[in-house]
C-alpha cells in the first residue's frame, strides 16, 4: 500500500487471520471451518477475482471453438465446468507457489504480510502439500479433456513456476502473468475442437495483452513497497506514463482478439461474424470505462478497477456464446 501507517481495521483483519485485501465479509473468513481457512487464503477463495481472471480465457476458448462450428455440445459443457473446477484448483496451486516463493519479500510489503506464510498460519511444508494436493485433483480433470488438451495443461506448468520470480529479473512480469494466465483459451479451444489453429492463438495473445492491461494498475497498489525491495513490475517501468501504455494494450486486445473472431468464423453467417466481433468492442468499451475511471496514486480505486475485469472478460464470452447459435 502507498499508505505506510496501519489502520485499526487493518491490525483487527491480521489478529483475526483475515488477509489485508481480502474481498468483506468473503464466506472463507466467515463461514468455512476454522482449520481450512489458512488453505483456502493461501488458494485465494477469499479473493475469487484472480479465479474469474484465470477461467474466462479457458471459456473464450471453448466458446470460440463452439462458435465456429455453430453447435453447443454436451461435451463443451462439461470442458466448460471442468475448467471452472480446475481454474479454482490451479489458481490456488499456483497462488500458493507464488506465497512459498515470495515468502521473504510478501512479509515486507503491507498488503502482504497478512498473507497465510508471513503470518505464520502454515508452514512452508503444509503448503506444499496444499500445491501439490490442489494439482493432482486438477489433472485428474484434465485427464478428460483429450490428448492435445493434456499436453498442453502439463506445459503450462513451466510459465506458472517461473512467474513468481520474474519480478526479479524483468521489469514486465505482468507478461509471464499473461502467459500462464491465458494458457486456458489454448487448451480448452484444443479440448473442444482436438486441434489448435490461428484463431485461438490470437485469442491467447489478446488475453496477455488483457492482463498486462489489468495486472499494471493491480501492480501500482504496491509500487512504493516494490521499490523500496528492488522488485520490478510494469507500474514501476510505465510510471507516470501509465495511461498511455494501457491505452496501447487496450488497443492490441481490441485488434487481437478480433483477428481471431474472424480468423475463426470466416465459414460462418454474417450475423454470427458480427455478433462475435462484439466480443472484443464490448471488452475495449470496458476497458475505456476503466480507463476514465483510472488514478494510478490511489490503491483503493487500482483494487477496484483491477476487479472490474471479470465483468470484461464476462462481456466478451457473453457474444462469443451469442454467435453459436447464429
Amino acid at each position: 500500500m502507498t499508505d505506510e501507517r496501519v489502520t485499526p481495521e487493518q491490525t483487527n483483519t491480521e489478529a483475526n487471520g483475515q488477509v489485508a485485501d481480502a474481498v468483506k465479509g468473503n464466506w472463507v473468513d466467515h463461514r468455512a471451518p476454522a482449520w481450512t481457512r489458512p488453505y483456502l487464503r493461501l488458494s485465494r477463495a477469499d479473493r475469487p477475482v484472480g479465479t474469474w481472471l484465470l477461467l474466462i480465457p479457458c471459456w473464450w476458448g471453448a466458446l470460440l471453438a463452439s462458435a465456429e462450428v455453430g453447435t453447443l455440445s454436451p461435451r463443451t459443457v462439461w470442458i466448460m465446468v471442468g475448467c471452472a473446477l480446475g481454474a479454482w484448483l490451479m489458481r490456488g496451486a499456483g497462488c500458493t507457489w507464488n506465497d512459498i516463493s515470495d515468502r521473504h519479500i510478501d512479509d515486507k510489503v503491507e498488503r502482504t504480510k497478512s498473507r497465510p506464510i508471513p503470518a505464520g498460519q502454515v508452514s512452508v511444508k503444509q503448503a506444499v502439500t496444499w500445491m501439490v494436493v490442489q494439482s493432482l485433483i486438477a489433472f485428474v480433470i484434465l485427464l478428460t479433456f483429450g490428448k492435445l488438451a493434456i499436453v498442453l495443461g502439463i506445459a503450462s506448468l513451466l510459465p506458472v513456476m517461473i512467474y513468481p520470480f520474474a519480478k526479479r529479473f524483468t521489469w514486465w512480469p505482468q507478461v509471464f502473468l499473461g502467459i500462464a494466465f491465458n494458457w486456458g483459451a489454448l487448451l480448452a479451444y484444443a479440448a473442444v475442437a482436438g486441434e489448435l489453429t490461428t484463431a485461438p492463438v490470437f485469442l491467447y495473445l489478446a488475453g496477455i495483452a488483457w492482463t498486462i492491461f489489468y495486472d499494471t494498475i493491480y501492480a501500482h497498489q504496491d509500487k512504493e513497497d516494490d521499490a523500496l525491495i528492488g522488485v520490478k513490475s510494469t507500474a514501476l517501468r510505465f510510471g507516470d506514463d501509465t495511461p498511455r501504455w494501457l491505452k496501447r494494450f487496450l488497443v492490441m486486445t481490441v485488434v487481437l482478439m478480433a483477428a481471431g473472431v474472424i480468423e475463426a468464423l470466416t465459414e460462418r453467417s454474417v450475423l454470427a461474424l458480427v455478433v462475435a466481433l462484439g466480443a472484443p468492442w464490448a471488452m475495449g468499451l470496458h476497458m475505456t470505462w476503466q480507463m476514465a475511471r483510472l488514478d494510478t496514486e490511489n490503491p483503493d480505486r487500482c483494487l477496484a478497477l483491477f476487479r472490474s475485469n471479470r465483468n470484461t472478460g464476462l462481456l466478451a464470452a457473453l457474444f462469443l456464446a451469442i454467435a453459436i447459435f447464429l
